[in-house]
C-alpha cells in the first residue's frame, strides 16, 4: 500500500513538473512573439491576420443573417409542414418569434446586451484597454442576427463592428500586449469588420478612426490601413467584388442646385435628430413603462413591428430592397415620406425592446427615404434646374447617417464605396456637413457617445471624460522652468533651450512676469540664421498672447486646449496672478495620469 501511495505520489509530481515545464515553455513562446510583435512594423502581421480572422466573422456573420432570413420566411415555415392559406397570417408574427429567442438567450447571457453595439466598443478602448469579452463573437452575432433575420428594423453594422473588434481584442490580449497596442488592434478588428461587410475600405479606416479610437495618428493609421485591406479582400473573395447598392449615374444639373442641397441637409439634421429622441425614448418606455418579463419584451416589440409590416413591409429588416427602389426611382414620394417615420418608429420599438442591431442600415433608410420624397417635390416645382428624386435620395442616405453618427467624413466616403458614383460627390459632401452641424444644434454627441451618457459615462476622443475632470493640472505638473528674459539675444537662447529639457519657453520681463513664449521648434527653424546673434532678442521671437493653465483647472480643460493649440506643452500660473509662472504641464504626462487612473479603477472593480 506504501508503495502504491508512493509510486502515484511520484506520478503526481513527475506530471506536475512536466505540465510546469510546458507552460513555461508556452510563456517563454508567447514573450518571443510579444517582443517580436512589440516591433511597429511588425504589428502590420498581426494586424493583417487581424483583418482575414475579421473578415472571415463579418462574413460568416452576414450569411447568418441570412439564413435566418430565410428561416423565418415562407420557405422556412414549409420546411417545417406549414404551407397554403396559414403563411399569410404567420409572417407577420416572425418578427415576434425571433424576439423570442432573443429574449431567452439575453436571459442566460446577459452579457448579449449589455456589451452589444459600437457604444461598447467605444467604451472597452476608452476605459477597459480594448478588452472584449470573446464570447461576445457568439453571443452578439446569434442575437443580432436572429433580430435582423426575423424581420427586425435594425442594421448589421454595429454587431458587425463588435464582432470584428473582439477578434482585435482577442488576439492582441493573447499575446498580452501594452494597453495602446491592444487598442489599435481593436480599431483594426473594427475596420476590417466594416470594410468586409460593406465591401468599403477606406469607409472602415475611417470608421476605425473616426468614431472607435478618435486617433489619426501614424502609429494607429497604418495598420488600421492593413487591417481594411486584408478585411476587404477576404469578403470579396467569399462573397465576390459587388457594389451594395445599384443606382444609375447621377450628376450636379447646375451649380445653383446646391441651394436644394443645403436646405436637404438641414431637413436630414432635424429628422437625424427625431430618431435619436424616438430611439431613447423607446428604450425609456420599455424600462419604465412595460411591466412584463424583460424576456418577453423583445417579443412585444417584434409584435408591433410586425403588426405594422401587414401595411408596410418595407419597414422590416435592413432595408436594402427599398432603398434600392428609392435609389432607381420606382417609389411614390408619398409613400417615402410615410415611410420615414414608420422607419424611425420601427427601429426605436426593435432596439427599445431589446432586439439587437446597429442604426446605420436604418439611418441610410430613413436618409434614401427623406431624400426621395424632398427631391420628388423640388424636381416637380423646378425640373430644368433639378436633379431626379432617386439622386436627392442617395444624397439623403449619407447625410442623415453622418449626423446621427457625427461622422460626416466616413459617411461620405462610405456612401462613395457603397454606390461606386463619383459624380454626386460635391452634393454629397456639402449636405452631410450641413446635415451634420444641423444636428449639433440640437445635441453635440453622436447617438453613440449619448448612449454612453446615459449609462453615465462621458467618452469624448477616446477618454472617458470623468476621470479626467477628477484629476488636477497641479497633480501632474512640473514645477522645472526654464524662464527666457525678454532681453536674452538669440545667440544666448541657443545656449539656454540646448541644456534644458523642456520644450516651450515662457518669457518674462524683468519683474518675472510672463509677457510671452518660445517653442523649441520655432527656435529651430532659425537656427542657421547665424546672422541673426546678437540682433535678434526673445521678446522678438516670443508668441503673445499666452495660452496657459492654473493649477485648480483638470486634465480635461488641459486636453481640450492641447488639442485647440496642438501643442505638446503648457505653462501654469498662479490662479490670483496669470502672469506669475509656477510650472509646465506635458501632453504626455496629462495622457500618463489618465492611464494610470484608469488601470487604479479597473483593479478596483
Amino acid at each position: 500500500m506504501v508503495i502504491k501511495n508512493h509510486f502515484l505520489y511520484n506520478t503526481k509530481v513527475y506530471h506536475n513538473h512536466k505540465n510546469l515545464i510546458v507552460e513555461s515553455k508556452l510563456i517563454l513562446l508567447r514573450e518571443k512573439i510579444k517582443s517580436y510583435l512589440m516591433q511597429d512594423h511588425n504589428m502590420l502581421i498581426l494586424a493583417a491576420l487581424i483583418g482575414f480572422l475579421a473578415g472571415l466573422a463579418s462574413t460568416a456573420f452576414r450569411w447568418m443573417i441570412e439564413f435566418f432570413g430565410i428561416v423565418f420566411s415562407a420557405e422556412g415555415l414549409s420546411w417545417v409542414g406549414i404551407t397554403g392559406t396559414a403563411i399569410p397570417f404567420l409572417l407577420p408574427l416572425m418578427p415576434m418569434f425571433g424576439g423570442i429567442i432573443t429574449g431567452i438567450i439575453c436571459h442566460f447571457f446577459p452579457d448579449a446586451v449589455k456589451e452589444n453595439g459600437v457604444h461598447r466598443v467605444m467604451h472597452a478602448v476608452a476605459l477597459k484597454a480594448g478588452k472584449i469579452r470573446k464570447r461576445t463573437l457568439l453571443t452578439c452575432s446569434a442575437t443580432s442576427a436572429l433580430t435582423i433575420g426575423s424581420g427586425g428594423s435594425a442594421g448589421r453594422e454595429g454587431p458587425t463592428v463588435q464582432i470584428g473588434s473582439a477578434v482585435g481584442s482577442a488576439l492582441g490580449n493573447l499575446f498580452h500586449l501594452s494597453r495602446e497596442r491592444v487598442q489599435v488592434l481593436v480599431g483594426c478588428g473594427a475596420a476590417a469588420g466594416i470594410a468586409a461587410s460593406f465591401n468599403a475600405p477606406l469607409a472602415g479606416v475611417l470608421f476605425a478612426l473616426e468614431i472607435i479610437l478618435g486617433d489619426f495618428t501614424i502609429h494607429t493609421f497604418s495598420p488600421i490601413i492593413v487591417a481594411s485591406v486584408i478585411g476587404t479582400a477576404t469578403g470579396r473573395a467569399l462573397e465576390g467584388n459587388e457594389i451594395t447598392f445599384q443606382v444609375p449615374v447621377h450628376q450636379l444639373v447646375s451649380y445653383s442646385e446646391i441651394i436644394f442641397y443645403l436646405f436637404l441637409g438641414l431637413l436630414c439634421g432635424v429628422v437625424s435628430r427625431l430618431f435619436t429622441l424616438a430611439y431613447f425614448k423607446s428604450f425609456e418606455f420599455f424600462d419604465t413603462k412595460i411591466s412584463i418579463s424583460k424576456p418577453l419584451k423583445p417579443a412585444l416589440g417584434g409584435l408591433i413591428v410586425g403588426i405594422i409590416s401587414l401595411g408596410f413591409p418595407a419597414i422590416l429588416g435592413n432595408g436594402y430592397d427599398f432603398m434600392e427602389q428609392a435609389l432607381s426611382g420606382d417609389l411614390l414620394w408619398n409613400m417615402a415620406f410615410i415611410l420615414i417615420f414608420l422607419k424611425i418608429f420601427s427601429t426605436s420599438i426593435t432596439l427599445g425592446s431589446g432586439g439587437l442591431g446597429g442604426v446605420f442600415a436604418p439611418s441610410l433608410f430613413i436618409g434614401a427615404m427623406l431624400g426621395s420624397a424632398f427631391g420628388a417635390l423640388v424636381h416637380g416645382i423646378i425640373p430644368e434646374l433639378t436633379a431626379s428624386p432617386e439622386t436627392y435620395a442617395l444624397v439623403g442616405m449619407g447625410a442623415v447617417a453622418g449626423a446621427v453618427m457625427q461622422a460626416p467624413l466616413t459617411n461620405i466616403l462610405m456612401l462613395f464605396e457603397l454606390t461606386n458614383d463619383y459624380t454626386i460627390i460635391l452634393p454629397i459632401m456639402i449636405t452631410c456637413i450641413v446635415s451634420a452641424y444641423t444636428f449639433r444644434g440640437f445635441s453635440k454627441n453622436s447617438i453613440y457617445i449619448e448612449k454612453l451618457l446615459n449609462e453615465g459615462i462621458n467618452i469624448q476622443h477616446g477618454r472617458e471624460v470623468s476621470i479626467l475632470n477628477s484629476i488636477r493640472v497641479d497633480d501632474v505638473m512640473s514645477k522645472e522652468v526654464t524662464s527666457i528674459p525678454e532681453g536674452m539675444p538669440f545667440k544666448k537662447i541657443l545656449e539656454t533651450i540646448s541644456s534644458s529639457k523642456n520644450f516651450y519657453f515662457p518669457v518674462v520681463n524683468s519683474q518675472g512676469e510672463m509677457s510671452g513664449i518660445l517653442s523649441f521648434h520655432m527656435v529651430r527653424e532659425m537656427i542657421f540664421e547665424e546672422e541673426l546673434g546678437d540682433l535678434v532678442v526673445a521678446n522678438d521671437l516670443s508668441v503673445k498672447p499666452v495660452k496657459y493653465l492654473t493649477p485648480d483647472n483638470n486634465l480635461n480643460q488641459a486636453m481640450e486646449l492641447f488639442a485647440q493649440l496642438d501643442v505638446e506643452q503648457l505653462p501654469v500660473v498662479q490662479k490670483n496672478d496669470v502672469k506669475r509662472v509656477i510650472g509646465m504641464v506635458n501632453r504626455g504626462e496629462v495622457v500618463g495620469a489618465y492611464n494610470r487612473e484608469v488601470l487604479v479603477s479597473e483593479i478596483d472593480r
